[in-house]
């Protein structure tokens, strides 16, 4: 590390304005303990609550080894594959359990290609109902075959998406998952994700190439027999849903196994449909090198990460000495609907709870790895100068939702497909604030176009940033390369099936 690194410190993807703490503290409450009351807009409206993390079932003693999605790689420029979206009965514990599978696993196939490839996905439905495709964080067109997430594909029926990867495609972790509203929590929580890595020129650099490559799914997936397990009420949607067991690529609290001087680098997306992670590393530093859309100018040493739900990051480890140290899900308060427009507790993973999510088990002895002082000279954007600002305010309401009852919007209306809520001006720059007026984190994620932070522009690329309780984001948005029509919206998935996305359009004029 050069001698100019900046200190250790917590990273918060949120990056508020004004600033908030990383965490806020709550009291933990057990599943379904207390009836509170939502004082948000003054609804008074009364509800039972689910607690985060409490009801979670506990971890097997005895180790359980990582294991890594299979991969499918382009080969001249085109990978072409099907992909069958299925209810399955899968391994788990002494027996099995029910999930939603892409080709009968709970993490899909990774998909890794390069820039300038054709992807081509023939997505066969043989769920009980519509479904299809988001290739979360691509930069590829949302129309016609490709990301268009208002595609419906009814049962029984395959459609085939075909991708074209612009050459300006930076390398990174990017994932899809189902889209189709009113069904998208229950598909994601059900199991259906997986991951997309985009290779190029710099992943060829021999420390990144030598090291230790690890790509970790995140999912709380209910646990149970049948697809009774993806129904839940009214009042848990609200919420957002949170599941049973804490999964890293469909094992729980699985371990990995390296030596002291072997480079890690992990690769992690939240692939839950509400929950968060605030993760760290036992007696470890994690050096931050990448975010949602690709790799930084230089790793950034931190002492924790916060990854809401739709997040991507990828980070450095440096084991120095033998042992047995525990990746951790530290408590972390997403906020709630108290009583009166308090907070109450969300935490999570969760609230009060401090969860093992993986083990990394270390031998031997030597010095430890080392990490480069640069990592891509060509991350940060450079000067971008917004030729227009815009206000999205996330909020609460009622009608339109839920028999009647509350729905989540922006700007007051919940989403309807056949509305356009922005027009933008193709091949320039906005200044978006994003407004959270209610009492809990929202993670805000744009389709196809991504963004950096208006107050670090250094600190990545990113598509999802978390928006927490009755604070504001800002950032800047480069409408360049590509045009079309396509969503924003919250990605506790709950809450976009429940109204909280909008429709934007991207033309010359």
């Amino acid at each position: 590390m050069s001698s100019h690194s900046p200190e250790p410190r917590a990273f918060d993807n949120s990056q508020t304005f004004p600033p908030s703490p990383t965490t806020r503290q709550g009291r933990g409450l057990s599943r379904r303990a207390a009836l509170i009351g939502l004082g948000a807009s003054g609804l008074g409206i009364w509800f039972w609550t689910r607690s985060s993390g409490e009801s979670l079932i506990p971890a097997l003693s005895g180790s359980r080894s990582m294991t890594q999605p299979s991969v499918l790689s382009s080969e001249d420029g085109i990978l072409e594959l099907t992909l069958r979206a299925e209810a399955s009965q899968i391994p788990w514990r002494d027996g099995t359990r029910f999930a939603l599978t892409y080709n009968g696993g709970t993490t899909g196939p990774t998909l890794q290609i390069r820039p300038g490839d054709k992807l081509i996905i023939h997505l066969e439905n043989e769920l009980e109902e519509k479904t299809n495709l988001h290739t979360h964080g691509l930069h590829v067109s949302p129309e016609g075959n490709a990301d268009n997430v208002f595609v419906s594909i009814p049962p029984g029926e395959t459609f085939t998406y075909e991708y074209d990867i612009p050459l300006s495609q930076r390398s990174g972790m990017f994932w899809y998952h189902p889209h189709d509203h009113g069904t998208v929590a229950k598909q994601v929580a059900g199991g259906l994700a997986g991951v997309i890595l985009v290779r190029d020129s710099l992943d060829d650099l021999p420390w990144l190439a030598q090291s230790t490559e690890r790509v970790l799914v995140l999912s709380d997936p209910p646990i149970g027999s049948d697809s009774r397990i993806l129904d839940v009420g009214g009042m848990d949607a609200m919420a957002g849903r949170q599941g049973d067991a804490v999964l890293v690529n469909g094992v729980q609290a699985p371990t990995m196994t390296t030596e002291v001087g072997k480079l890690e680098r992990w690769r992690m997306v939240n692939a839950s449909s509400s929950r968060y992670y605030r993760l760290a590393l036992t007696e470890h530093q994690l050096h931050l090198i990448g975010t949602d859309g690709g790799r930084l100018s230089e790793p950034r040493p931190v002492s924790d990460l916060l990854l809401a739900p739709g997040e991507r990051i990828e980070f450095g480890i440096t084991p120095e000495k033998a042992g047995e140290y525990e990746l951790r899900a530290l408590p972390y308060d997403r906020g709630g609907m108290g009583m009166g427009g308090m907070m109450g507790n969300r935490g999570d993973a969760g609230g009060s709870t401090d969860l093992t999510i993986a083990i990394l088990s270390v031998t031997g002895t030597g010095p430890a790895a080392s990490l480069p002082n640069q990592i891509d000279p060509e991350a940060n954007p450079g000067l971008l100068e917004p030729t227009a600002k815009r206000v999205l305010t996330l909020g609460m309401g009622m009608g339109g939702m839920m028999g009647g009852g509350m729905s989540f919007t922006i700007d007051g209306n919940a989403f309807d497909g056949a509305r356009t809520d922005s027009r933008v001006r193709f091949e320039t720059v906005e200044e978006w604030e994003i407004v959270n007026t209610t009492p809990m984190d929202h993670p805000f994620h744009l389709h196809v176009w991504p963004f950096v932070l208006a107050n670090d522009v250094n600190a990545g690329w990113k598509d999802t940033i978390n928006v927490p309780a009755n604070r504001s984001v800002k950032i800047l948005v480069p409408f360049i390369g590509l045009m079309g029509r396509t969503v924003y919206h919250c990605h506790i998935l709950d809450h976009e099936d429940l109204g909280m996305m909008g429709t934007i359009e991207v033309r010359e004029s």
